[in-house]
């Protein structure tokens, strides 16, 4: 046989396929509507385009599967699902979906809430590629006005911004927190006590709202680029700072950080809105992610 294999038909790959998935060859023609002879007819001429025996005729009355079919068959299959995958994006064009889809999510966002929206998201629009941004305060809003993402979820603290729709979208409970051994978490605090220790605050890196702060009572802050720093050196006892409820809620369980009692200071809602360009209206799967995230918070409204 030839060491240079030929190029198969989607056709005949088809065939094969159904020929395993049935098992035997009188099944793939009964499923496919043709003649027996036919099917035999294409696999005898796949093999001697590949140059190998894909189906053991002889020891057994059903079609088996040599080594070497057994090789051809996952490649068979990866082949077939690359071009149905095609023909659904395709399709989805052709009806107005979009290819893709970029989308940037307010740090201060439930995770779970995240994922949920996602997990729906990928079995609702499976041939709809996702791109997720996480960012804080106002680099949100700042992303969707240049349009590197058509939708965002973004803190309500930047609702006077102009040639944005918004749509509220639940919100957060910010509350303070700080080590065990932070002198904040020995208590019990005079009014202002905060103002006396290190504030660890999230650092807003858009030109949008520079220098704007949110929830900022200490005259000593310390300012963070992500979510993340702030938490582990909260842990650490390095100061004191407000973070959202559902990130802290094993943190406060195990001990690892305790909710201050700060008179006039006890926490603070943090809202949210999905938020998209005026003049950008979303298409259909970027519609429908913004009415999951709309009907989330009204859910547990």
């Amino acid at each position: 046989m030839s060491s240079n294999p030929g190029t198969p038909t989607l056709d005949q790959l088809r065939i094969f396929l159904t020929i395993v998935e049935v098992g035997s060859f009188a099944g793939a023609a009964r499923k496919l509507h043709r003649a027996t002879s036919v099917i035999s007819y294409s696999m005898a001429n796949l093999e001697l385009q590949l140059g190998v025996t894909l189906f053991d005729r002889k020891t057994t009355r059903k079609p088996q599967l040599t080594e070497a079919g057994r090789t051809v068959l996952a490649e068979a299959r990866s082949i077939y699902n690359g071009i149905d995958g095609l023909r659904a994006k395709v399709k989805g064009l052709l009806q107005g979906l979009e290819a893709e889809i970029h989308l940037v999510i307010d740090v201060m966002f439930p995770a779970a809430r995240i994922v949920d929206a996602l997990k729906s998201f990928r079995a609702e629009f499976p041939t709809v590629q996702l791109h997720l941004h996480m960012e804080a305060l106002g680099a949100v809003t700042q992303m969707v006005l240049e349009g590197r993402a058509g939708v965002g979820v973004s803190g309500m603290m930047h609702r006077n911004i102009p040639g944005i729709e918004r749509l509220e979208a639940g919100f957060v409970q910010l509350i303070p927190v700080a080590a065990p051994g932070h002198p904040l978490a020995l208590g019990p605090n005079l009014p202002g006590a905060g103002r006396e220790h290190v504030q660890l605050v999230l650092s807003d890196r858009s030109e949008l709202t520079r220098n704007q702060d949110f929830g900022v009572v200490g005259t000593h802050s310390w300012r963070l680029a992500d979510l993340g720093s702030k938490h582990m050196l909260l842990k650490e006892g390095v100061g004191w700072g407000n973070m959202p409820t559902p990130m802290v809620e094993e943190d406060l369980a195990s001990g690892r950080l305790v909710q201050l009692d700060l008179p006039g200071g006890q926490g603070l809602p943090y809202g949210f809105d999905a938020i998209y360009r005026i003049d950008t209206p979303p298409g259909p799967a970027a519609s429908w992610l913004i009415e999951r995230l709309v009907a989330q918070a009204q859910a547990v409204a």
